[in-house]
Formats: C-alpha cells, structure tokens, sequence
C-alpha cells in the first residue's frame, strides 16, 4: 500500500488549526488528490467534546470547550500528550469498527514497545493500564473518530507525559467509574524511564501504517496479534460511542 504522508507538527498546535489542516486533508484523500497522511502533534490545553458529550460531562471550573464532529465524548489534550490523526480511506466494506480496534492496536503496541503492559476493556474504547491489588484500569490511549465520504479524520490521544489535572474538571469520556494515567506512570511503576512524545511519535507512525496496510490486505493488526490483544472485563456505567 502506498505510504501515508507524515505531517508532524513541532510545538504545539492550535485546535482550531488542527481542525483545518485535518478538513484540507480530508479534503485531498476525498477527491483522490492524497493517498493518506497522518498528522502528529501536541495541542495547547483546551477541552474538546464529541457529538456524545453530555452537560454533565462538561468542566467543572467554568473552562471553555471545542465542540467537534468527531464521536465520543468529551476529552481533554494538552502539551505531553501526543495526537495522532489518521486522514485515511476505509476499506470497503466499510467497517469503522474494526478501524477503532485497529487504532486501539496501535496504542497497544506502541506502549508495550516502551515496556508498558496496556490492554482493552470489553465495552469501552481505548487503551488502558490495568490496576493494582483491585483498583481500576486507568485509561492511557482515546479513541474518537469521524467519518466522511469513507474517509476518517479525528483519531488517537495517548498520554505519554502529561500532568492529569486538567482530567479533574470533567469526566473523561463520560466514564465516571474510572481514572486517567499517563505510559510515563505507569512506566515509572516499573522503574522505567519517563516517555515523551518524541519517543512515541515513530512507534505511532509505523503502528498506524501497518494499520492501514492490514485494513486493505485483510490482515488487520488488530486479529493478527493476539498476544498483545488481551482484553479485561469490567461492567461499565456506560458503553462508549466513538464515531
């Protein structure tokens, strides 16, 4: 499969920046003009809500929010963290299901390659860190997509070296049941080294390729790696909708 161009910003990104260059993107794979490109970046601190976010989601301290046509909830991006925005051609079928599973593979991969255990949880999105001595799993990667003329926009957000404050004025992802944490906390629980976006962002890069390159062959990275698929089973409060 050709490769996805690599748009990765240095510094941080304003949102509404972020929006437009993703819309011009979009744009080009939709009239066939691009192949694909995957944007990488960091955003200054700003809450975003998806099409799901509901007023009790919404901060607590009175901060603006972004609404966004992306699915899901609301979250929250900020300087440590690294965003990742696939601008990429479902295969037909369409299945925008198996694309977040595949994105959850990607998380996955990437921070057991830093030596971070991260998994799925049945009935919730993402990428999460189990817990200890019964708390628990904390959320690591989230998932939120939009769909387009079979063309994604929105994408990934994994917490590498955050700090998690900003998660306290609202409830992430309308999960109330659970927390946050970042690959650098949980890496430090194992006396590993901090990991930042840097050293994320080529993992993200060669995850979300091989991602796109399963989704045309019928290989999904998502089925064919099941040792580092594990799943936990939780009875959430309520269940996810990313799209």
């Amino acid at each position: 499969m050709p490769e996805l161009e690599i748009v990765r910003h240095h510094g941080l990104l304003d949102y509404a920046d972020g929006l437009a260059l993703q819309r011009d993107l979009h744009a080009d794979v939709v009239a066939g003009r691009s192949s694909g490109a995957l944007v990488l970046c960091e955003h200054p601190s700003v809450y975003t809500a998806g099409r799901r976010t509901e007023p009790s989601d919404l901060p607590t301290n009175g901060a603006p929010v972004v609404d966004t046509d992306r699915g899901g909830r609301i979250t929250w991006h900020g300087p440590g963290q690294l965003v990742a925005y696939p601008i990429v051609r479902l295969a037909e079928p369409l299945d925008v299901v198996a694309w977040v599973r595949d994105l959850e593979q990607v998380v996955i991969d990437a921070a057991a390659a830093v030596g971070v255990h991260a998994v799925r949880v049945m009935g919730r999105s993402g990428a999460w860190v189990p817990g200890t001595d019964g708390s628990p799993a904390a959320k690591v990667g989230a998932i939120g997509l939009h769909v387009a003329e079979g063309v994604t926009s929105h994408g990934i957000a994994i917490n590498c070296d955050n700090a998690l404050d900003a998660y306290a004025a609202i409830v992430p992802c309308g999960i109330a049941d659970a927390g946050v944490t970042t690959l650098s906390a949980a890496a430090a629980h194992m006396g590993l080294a901090p990991v930042t976006v840097d050293d994320l962002a080529p993992l993200v890069v060669h995850g979300v390729q091989q991602a796109v390159d399963g989704m045309h062959s019928g290989h999904r990275i998502s089925t064919a790696t099941p040792s580092t698929s594990t799943s936990i089973s939780t009875a959430p409060a309520r269940q996810e909708t990313l799209v």
